[in-house]
């Protein structure tokens, strides 16, 4: 325990700041305005179909409390018979192809589907190969892309407020 306390006098706190709040990002105000455009909670599945989990790790940083997707009226469910909207990332990989299918048909109508990061986009540097099936738009049909590899969780917001906002209910 000494070791510690020593070591944490010596070096200092590790943790970095808070991320100064750039005037151009407007984070509040675009979760206000998905609030604003749904105006109920966007319930989304989220679909792993084969990627390298770059996409994930910022997906996730949507949750904390910087980024508040809570707060906003968005959330993540486990069922896609709950949700509004499949966010999918990853190029389609042989062994996702029918799960992905499978999710996609038991989501009720209407239903979006977000396709994440360059590889869902596009296949990414994997492309279509004898383990992947590529873009996931080659198997379920795609209403929105965020590129980037991985996009930023601010690029994320954009595109679901995209999706919301541009497509009829």
């Amino acid at each position: 325990m000494f070791d510690i306390l020593s070591r944490i006098r010596r070096v200092g706190g590790l943790s970095e700041p808070l991320p100064a709040q750039d005037a151009d990002t407007g984070l509040t105000a675009i979760q206000r305005e998905l609030h604003d455009v749904f105006g109920r909670a966007l319930c989304i599945r989220h679909v792993d179909a084969g990627s390298c989990n770059g996409c994930e790790l910022e997906i996730h940083a949507l949750s904390n409390p910087y980024y508040n997707l809570e707060g906003a009226g968005i959330r993540f469910v486990a069922s896609p018979r709950h949700a509004d909207l499949l966010l999918v990332t990853g190029p389609v990989s042989v062994n996702m192809e029918e799960a992905l299918k499978q999710t996609y048909e038991a989501m009720p109508e209407p239903k979006w589907v977000l396709a994440v990061g360059d590889c869902g986009a596009c296949g990414g540097i994997f492309g279509a190969n004898y383990a992947t099936r590529g873009p996931i738009s080659d198997v379920i049909p795609v209403h929105a892309v965020v590129n980037g590899c991985p996009p930023s969780p601010l690029a994320i917001l954009r595109g679901l407020l995209h999706i919301t906002r541009h497509l009829p209910s």
